[in-house]
């Protein structure tokens, strides 16, 4: 009878304390998990939410559309596009004509220009010089909120400290969401496994 009593309380009196840590740990994973999902709410939110709008841009017409041209030998210098583009923010839409890029689509014959202080894309015929098109660039505001370099653009800011931040502190609280979810899952199925012994 002793023997039998060894036989069976032993390993038991070993297993609680042994579930007894992994329910203790499993606690303390459930807390740190409730926190960061609290604190970054907004920001997962704001994450999932543009990073959804950027994969659907060009279906919802978020972006621009590029028109084909009939491709031609001899295109305009990129001065004469440059002069262009300034002219026409400067004198018609009456915006800061500060060009940020010249996109140029050889296949397509058009350049796509845009600024560096707004969200104005203008298109031109790399052949003639004709503007085809002036749109705003809705993907690049939602980009701007995605990446959190938003604040960075509307406050001037160089090297874009929000940026900086915001991308560290949503990718390392998704880290941490990711490992204590785990342990959250995986956890409770570690004790069943380990009761089910005995």
């Amino acid at each position: 009878m002793a023997v039998c009593y060894l036989i069976f309380t032993l390993p038991q009196k070993e297993l609680i304390p042994s579930i007894r840590n992994i329910a203790k740990r499993t606690r303390w994973y459930r807390k740190t998990h409730r926190f960061i999902a609290i604190s970054l709410v907004v920001f997962m939110f704001l994450l999932g939410a543009t990073g959804f709008m950027l994969a659907w841009k060009k279906p919802w017409g978020l972006q621009p559309p590029t028109p084909s041209l009939l491709k031609q030998e001899k295109t305009i210098a990129i001065d004469s596009l440059h002069s262009l583009a300034r002219s026409f923010a400067k004198d018609s839409l009456r915006i800061d004509p500060s060009i940020d890029r010249i996109d140029i689509r050889y296949q397509k014959g058009v350049a796509k220009i845009r600024f560096k202080h707004h969200f104005n894309q203008l298109q031109y015929n790399i052949y003639n010089g004709k503007r085809l098109a002036n749109q705003t660039r809705w993907a690049d505001i939602i980009e701007r909120v995605h990446d959190g370099s938003i604040l960075d653009f509307l406050l001037k800011t160089e090297n874009a400290p929000f940026k900086l931040w915001y991308a560290s502190i949503t990718s390392i609280g998704l880290m941490l969401l990711s490992i204590s979810g785990f342990w959250l899952w995986y956890n409770p199925k570690r004790i069943r496994k380990r009761k089910g012994k005995f």
